[in-house]
């Protein structure tokens, strides 16, 4: 907490100075754009019954950017579909342990229809308690074992995340470049830092998704990480960043992690920085460059008016740029670099016209990919037993044919893990 408080006090230091060293002259800020893949307005001609309610289990509360962005995205269909308070529960601080399973049940008896959990390891637990209670209906976000459970009332879903993290990488890339440019760093120095929670698949494939699309602008980029061992903690977060920037000499620094301990970081270190679940650009107005987002409103939209209608609905969910459920914030105009915004939208038309594939296995080497094969780990039991690679590229979030949570966890050339024990 203390170094939270000192971060702070360095900012408005910071801005102090930058104001007073201008003399009569002022910068004509451009702030933020708007945003490059917005939440779309949630349109509904369901009526939802006065009695009915869903409940929301969320790991921390809105403290934590990744939680906040569950709850803003069911508040968002609350209010679209003319939900009262009583009908939505949300509860937070709720561990991956037994407490899960309690909450989930309590949530039931309460009469919710549905009840949905926020992060992996709530996902036994809401199994336990959908087994219990076959006509509430439980959805889990990122876990994977609803396909092998065969539990007609279990849920998961997920996003293409993937896809936003390499549009925010090109972000990342074009910044690189300019800095490059304008003689800030040599070429060779075009160093990524990036604060992870856990070695999951998930946070694998975000970084590296991430990477690629950086290094699809600037060729010289490279990658380190620090892993957290943990979701949601400030300070660990904070002093990752700060490792990066001052040990290991990153020049730009992202993040999948759930606090402004990052961004913090680097506003006060004056390092460009690309942060997840939302924008944090109020607290790092001279450095942030975008966000990416999963945008959990359609999915909400969805399994509502689904059990409302009485219809079934996927027992594994991946929702994508088209469905709305991945998201992009506005650029920091005043701190991008010139020609972003072109270069996303053509990546993005490249996303919509199957043209452009993240894991494009020629964009990248790595000693795991055999005779142009990779077996993943897509069952959940930890071992590799499915080819996800055709048509030359690795097939992640395939809810259809594989599972819609991220099994990308292949280490490539050009990232250095600098602490892999989480």
């Amino acid at each position: 907490m203390k170094k939270i408080l000192c971060a702070i006090l360095a900012i408005a230091l910071v801005l102090s100075l930058a104001a007073c060293g201008g003399g009569n002259k002022k910068a004509e800020l451009k702030g933020l754009g708007d945003d490059i893949l917005p939440r779309l307005e949630i349109k509904s001609d369901v009526t939802v019954p006065t009695d009915f309610k869903i409940g929301m289990i969320c790991l921390h509360d809105e403290n934590s950017t990744y939680d906040k962005n569950f709850i803003d995205g069911l508040k968002t269909v609350q209010k679209a579909m003319g939900l009262s308070e009583d009908q939505v529960i949300i509860v937070t601080g709720i561990g991956e342990d037994n407490s899960c399973y309690d909450t989930a049940v309590d949530l039931a008896k309460k009469g919710c229809k549905i009840v949905f959990a926020d992060s992996f390891g709530h996902g036994d637990f809401m199994l336990k308690a959908a087994k219990e209670y076959p006509d509430v209906q439980f959805c889990h976000a990122t876990g994977t074992a609803s396909k092998q459970a065969g539990v007609a009332n279990f849920h998961n879903a997920f996003a293409s995340i993937y896809e936003g993290r390499y549009l925010a990488g090109i972000v990342a890339g074009m910044k690189l470049n300019e800095m490059i440019k304008d003689g800030k760093i040599k070429a060779e120095e075009a160093i990524i830092g990036y604060v992870g929670a856990f070695t999951y698949a998930e946070v694998v494939s975000g970084l590296t998704s991430f990477f690629l699309g950086a290094r699809s602008i600037c060729p010289t980029a490279t990658m380190k990480v620090r892993y957290t061992g943990s979701w949601y903690d400030p300070d660990q977060e904070q002093e990752a960043a700060n490792a990066l920037i001052e040990k290991d000499n990153c020049a730009l620094i992202s993040q999948h992690a759930d606090s402004l301990g990052a961004p913090t970081a680097c506003e006060v270190a004056g390092v460009p920085n690309v942060s997840y679940n939302g924008s944090t650009y109020e607290a790092g107005k001279t450095t942030f460059l975008v966000s990416s987002a999963i945008n959990w409103a359609p999915y909400f939209q969805y399994i509502i008016e689904s059990v409302v209608k009485g219809e079934a609905f996927d027992t594994d969910w991946c929702g994508d740029i088209e469905s709305n459920s991945v998201v992009l914030s506005g650029l920091n105009l005043d701190v991008i670099a010139e020609g972003t915004e072109d270069k996303l939208k053509e990546a993005i038309a490249g996303f919509k016209a199957g043209t452009l594939h993240v894991f494009d296995i020629s964009t990248f080497s790595s000693d795991k990919i055999v005779d142009g094969q990779y077996l993943a780990d897509v069952d959940g039991d930890y071992t590799g037993e499915t080819n996800v690679i055709h048509d030359g590229y690795f097939d992640e979030s395939n809810a259809e044919d594989f599972r819609s949570a991220p099994y990308f966890d292949i280490n490539i050339d050009g990232i250095t893990y600098l602490n892999t024990k989480f």
